[in-house]
């Protein structure tokens, strides 16, 4: 018989009431924590955790779930409350309002734009561990508990007394290393559970002393470690931790005023709110990303315009997001070998390809539209992704697959879905798990076909593995 939940009490805070009207709003759509979730790319453990307050919850967040439950916007009003409460909390000298993050000196920090860095304050901690946070960026991307349950453990000799060059080249090594994890493995792999204690130490880096000259490489490779944590994140689900890294990743990036660094990270930040459902701000990310343009090679402005491509896809403008794939076409035509920084060097014939093909994709499946593009892109990414490339490989098959299966061909897309199923049972990614559940819906209508059938066994068989 199942446990009666839990009651919670709503006196305790703002944000235990707005957890308590969560629930209940949800129990009025008749919507189990699961079915809510999905909607919101999010595990049904997660909202639980989120209805009883064990979770931290934000403004976007909360209008997506608000819309999720048709609540009327009742859910985002709310939520000010629980800002104003935020705001009214003690310590005023560490409130996040007040004190947008410190440098080492005590002032305040600028970037490229100026834009004031990201604070996720536990207000457990203590006001010497917050100032640490603050001048980290405010950021507690891992850690569900506090400072110091992180860092004595290790010893107070765990962090030099000085940065050095070999401790910059270290945090460079390690977010190459989790990068190439992340292609092969995927987010949810051996990268994910990596991570935690890298980036412990090297946003740690930020607090110790350093030469003025060591500066802007260590806010660069800090932020660089970041946005690769941050798009394994993405890759594993974890969106909460992905939205925490990828925006503190273009904090860094604004700090080292590092464009090519910024670029990537809005970027990131763009595919990963595109993916959630929301192309407007993916779309606001990645024309962000291209201001000042002329300071980017030509494959960072492709990279950005293959983000607006699929902004605009996904809110079903086709004119718009050809035309923006046709501005990446453009930009990458003048790319020439040895212009980019080392990160870049995935983004080659394949990478482009399959990422225009994947916003040619979401095209095609407008009524009216043809596949021809999407086609043509999607095998050439497949053809020309070495090894080293397996998820982005494994990615573009299925999308081929679900599309020559949605087009009336289903022997031929049987044929393409078992090689990417091939790759994809490699892999720890829940993006590349969402898409062939999205070839399984597609071809639902080709069950009774043996092929087909089976085709769909060996589906539920890799995504439930």
């Amino acid at each position: 018989m199942p446990q009666k939940p839990k009651p919670l009490d709503e006196t305790l805070s703002a944000r235990a009431w707005w957890g308590i009207e969560l629930r209940n709003w949800r129990r009025v759509r008749r919507l189990s924590s699961k079915a809510l979730g999905a909607k919101v790319h999010l595990s049904g453990t997660m909202i639980e955790r989120i209805e009883k307050n064990e979770r931290s919850c934000n403004a976007a967040l909360a209008r997506s779930l608000d819309d999720a439950v048709d609540a009327g916007g009742a859910l985002v009003r709310l939520w000010r409350h629980v800002e104003q409460e935020a705001d009214r909390a003690p310590a005023d000298a560490d409130n996040l309002k007040t004190e947008p993050a410190l440098d080492d000196f005590g002032a305040q920090a600028t970037g490229i734009l100026g834009v004031n860095p990201p604070a996720f304050p536990d207000r457990r901690l203590s006001p010497v561990e917050r100032r640490a946070f603050f001048a980290l960026g405010g950021i507690a991307a891992l850690a569900p508990t506090t400072l110091s349950d992180i860092l004595p453990k290790t010893g107070p000799t765990a962090l030099p007394k000085a940065v050095r060059p070999e401790d910059i080249a270290q945090v460079r090594t390690a977010a190459n290393t989790l990068a190439g994890w992340d292609n092969l493995y995927g987010g949810g792999g051996i990268a994910r559970s990596s991570s935690a204690g890298l980036f412990t130490w090297a946003k740690g880096l930020l607090t110790v002393k350093r030469p003025p000259e060591l500066e802007a490489d260590l806010y660069a490779a800090v932020g660089r470690l970041s946005i690769v944590m941050g798009a394994s994140a993405f890759d594993a689900y974890e969106h909460e931790d992905a939205t925490q890294l990828l925006t503190f990743g273009t904090w860094c990036a604004e700090r080292s005023r590092n464009w090519h660094l910024r670029a990537a990270a809005l970027n990131w930040q763009a595919r990963h709110e595109i993916w959630c459902g929301r192309p407007d701000t993916g779309l606001t990310h990645a024309e962000n990303g291209l201001l000042r343009s002329d300071r980017l090679t030509p494959r960072e402005q492709a990279m950005l315009h293959n983000a607006r491509a699929r902004a605009w896809a996904k809110m079903e403008n086709p004119q718009e997001a050809l035309a923006a794939i046709g501005r990446s076409d453009d930009a990458f035509a003048h790319a020439r070998n040895g212009e980019d920084v080392a990160w870049m060097a995935y983004y080659d014939d394949a990478q482009h390809y399959g990422d225009t093909g994947h916003a040619a994709f979401d095209i095609a499946l407008l009524p009216g539209q043809s596949s021809v593009m999407a086609v043509h892109r999607l095998q050439t990414a497949i053809e020309g992704h070495t090894d080293a490339y397996v998820r982005s490989r494994a990615l573009s098959g299925t999308k081929l697959a679900t599309l020559t299966m949605a087009t009336g061909d289903p022997q031929h897309a049987v044929a393409i879905a078992h090689r990417a199923l091939n790759e994809v049972g490699q892999l720890r990614s829940k993006r590349a798990a969402s898409d062939v559940q999205d070839l399984a819906k597609v071809s639902a209508r080709y069950a009774r076909k043996p092929e087909v059938a089976e085709l769909r066994e060996r589906i539920t068989a890799t995504v439930l593995a």
